[in-house]
């Protein structure tokens, strides 16, 4: 009897396996509960810690990978390895304007986040969707580029949006921090 509820057990899970596709597969074009897998590493170079100057302040972004993330776009839901920045921002006087670095945040949780959407040019340019930060404010997409192995190219382009006090509570720090700029070098520490 146990050997039939073993090997009733395993069929079911083997069934239910996710369906696995290449990390640039669109999502959109598969099963839900698919998992887009960084089959060929590409993601593994962009890893690592790394350090701007910028009008006076220092920062420091954290590029660490997430291994089968769910996502959840409504009719789309999906896993995906991915590239996740979290980072540090230090003015002249050593105060630090925002950090990301130790935000456990809720799994569905936009704000706060950058996460990879895909890479471009043979995985010499990846780009991220930036979820903003309080409010949204700041929410857009950055862009990394490879120069070298040490060395990477920022572009952030922040979209707009309006706030209200009904969607913003007042006193919320609705600053963006992060550099509002193109072609900012960082580089790996």
């Amino acid at each position: 009897m146990k050997k039939i509820i073993f090997l009733t057990l395993f069929v079911i899970s083997m069934s239910c396996k996710t369906q696995e596709y290449p990390l640039k597969t669109d999502y959109t074009e598969v099963p839900n509960y698919s998992y887009l897998k960084d089959i060929n590493n590409e993601l593994d170079s962009y890893i690592g810690i790394y350090n701007a100057n910028f009008q006076g302040r220092e920062i420091t972004i954290f590029i660490t990978k997430e291994i089968h993330k769910l996502f959840d776009q409504g009719k789309n839901k999906f896993y995906k390895d991915v590239l996740s920045i979290k980072y540090v921002i230090v003015n002249s006087s050593g105060i630090t304007l925002q950090n990301t670095q130790n935000m456990t945040l809720p799994t569905q949780q936009i704000r706060h986040t950058i996460y990879s959407q895909w890479a471009e040019e043979n995985g010499n340019l990846m780009l991220f969707y930036y979820g903003g930060t309080n409010c949204g404010v700041g929410w857009g997409s950055i862009h990394l580029k490879k120069i070298n192995a040490t060395q990477l190219s920022w572009e952030y382009l922040p979209n707009d949006i309006i706030l209200d006090n009904s969607r913003c509570p007042a006193g919320t720090d609705i600053n963006i921090y992060l550099p509002e700029t193109k072609d900012l070098i960082f580089t790996k520490q």
